[in-house]
């Protein structure tokens, strides 16, 4: 089945498909094109063959777009192919042994014995087309379709939408009393620290500029956490902020172009004057500098013994569904863009699991470090992305929002990825295996900036804020700017 697992992702045949189902396709198909360096997406069909049921309760599990009867439909539809392939190869074997006897007959000069052989060859021409242009397009239409299906879910992952979290572990000092007087934005207003009005005028809502002391915090924050990471071994990494759409959608995520009709974008598109489909100019901004690290190591095999791969990298993270929560819209807690420092990961079917707890524990010793008081979720099914086996997410209180808020997140990914980008490891005693990846944030910049200016203000007693207790970890990777002008930062 080596033609089918190489197929690009298309949709040019929209059989066994529910309405929404097809909608769906007809969006993806306006942007998944193949990255030019990469294969085919691989998708594992005997598994989904012989555990349909769990892949169905699975999907509903996680609320996933994927309807039942399309999972119905990739198993009957692979059964198809597998026998259309079958067929198709029959004939093609006939092709070959008409055209070796015909190059001996030529060879021999005998005429008479080829004429009934030329009349097959072209029967058999005639045969191929035709099954070719029926298989073809079943094959792209099945693996469009596959391609949803979400990563199956690790059994201890709680059941249920995101109320039905399971607290691992809490750190940290006891929370401060919620009150609005420490509200991240409020403050940093009145000490000129972020302008979003100027961001709105020059970009639009939810877009804005970081001053002053808040500009000096997040490059603390950056160099902090890099350096972490590296002391534990990860290999740095500066991404760039723009990848292929393609890319995007073997790591999990769904760049919706927002010029196809009832398509709601969740990716920026950079829309630029180009051959429609042309791979190497669809392109948006990445989410996540998980992907552009993911699609740095797509089409690799590595020797076991170089396992485990990690990386810490850092990009710009572009969002543009923020703003479209209520109250999360306030201030930097939700914004468009973004720094990010993320943790990415290769290792072992083997290994990822344990892999996982040791990345968990080198977030938390970095929001320890930070002084913050957060906890350790165990996020439910309703709540993982089609990438994840597994994840957790790390929030920390927030007294001004008073409540928690998330502030990094780690994903066990499995070979979710690793099969849509070709990523595997040469094991020693079998073929060929695709890897297991994980992804997880070390530092998502503005709502650590958040959780420091409300848990770190100070106020006088006519509750007017006096100046922000940093930890003094950050120190180190301080800029000092206009020294004696302003006097708003105490190390604690």
């Amino acid at each position: 089945m080596a033609s089918l697992a190489r197929l690009p992702c298309r949709t040019s045949m929209k059989r066994n498909l529910t309405v929404s189902s097809r909608r769906f396709l007809q969006n993806e198909a306006q942007s998944s094109r193949l990255a030019s360096h990469l294969g085919g997406p691989r998708v594992n069909y005997e598994s989904l063959v012989e555990n349909t049921v769990y892949k169905i309760s699975n999907a509903i599990n996680r609320k996933s777009r994927i309807t039942t009867d399309t999972i119905h439909s990739i198993v009957r539809d692979y059964k198809r192919v597998k026998d259309m392939t079958k067929a198709l190869n029959a004939k093609r074997s006939l092709r070959a042994q008409n055209s070796t006897t015909m190059k001996r007959l030529a060879a021999e000069k005998n005429k008479e014995a080829m004429a009934p052989l030329v009349e097959e060859a072209k029967q058999l021409k005639v045969d191929i087309t035709a099954m070719e242009s029926e298989l073809f397009p079943l094959e792209e239409s099945l693996l469009a379709r596959a391609l949803l299906i979400p990563n199956d879910t690790h059994p201890d992952a709680p059941l249920g939408p995101e109320s039905a979290a399971r607290v691992v572990s809490t750190h940290g000092p006891e929370p401060l009393p919620a009150s609005p007087l420490r509200d991240h934005l409020t403050i940093a207003q009145t000490l000129k620290f972020i302008d979003f009005e100027s961001g709105a005028n020059v970009v639009g809502a939810s877009w804005g500029y970081l001053k002053q002391e808040v500009a000096l915090l997040e490059l603390a924050l950056v160099n902090f956490s890099f350096a972490m990471a590296v002391k534990h071994g990860y290999t740095p990494v500066l991404t760039p902020d723009v990848v292929q759409a393609d890319v995007a959608r073997r790591c999990g995520f769904q760049p919706r172009d927002p010029k196809v009709k009832g398509a709601k974008p969740d990716m920026y598109h950079l829309d630029s004057s180009h051959t429609p489909g042309d791979a190497v100019h669809d392109l948006v901004l990445a989410a996540t500098a998980e992907i552009p690290i993911a699609g740095m190591l797509g089409n690799r095999l590595f020797p076991e013994k170089r396992l485990p791969l990690k990386y810490v990298a850092f990009g710009h993270a572009f969002r543009p569904e923020a703003g479209a929560r209520g109250a999360d819209t306030r201030g930097l807690y939700r914004v468009h863009q973004f720094s990010k420092v993320e943790l990415f990961s290769v290792t072992t079917a083997e290994a990822s699991e344990a892999l996982m707890e040791e990345m968990k524990a080198l977030q938390i010793s970095i929001f320890e470090a930070l002084g913050l008081t957060f906890r350790v979720l165990d996020m439910p099914t309703e709540e993982l992305g089609a990438n994840a086996y597994r994840k957790y997410d790390i929030e920390a209180w927030m007294p001004g929002r008073g409540s928690w808020g998330e502030i990094s997140s780690l994903s066990n990914c499995t070979d979710y990825q690793s099969r849509r980008l070709w990523l595997k490891y040469q094991h020693k005693e079998h073929q060929n295996l695709y890897a297991h990846t994980l992804n997880g944030t070390a530092a998502a910049i503005p709502r650590l900036i958040v959780a420091l200016i409300e848990n770190g203000a100070q106020f006088d007693e006519n509750d007017c804020v006096t100046h922000i207790n940093l930890p003094d970890v950050l120190k180190p990777y301080w800029l000092e700017a206009n020294p004696g002008e302003r006097d708003l930062i105490r190390w604690v």
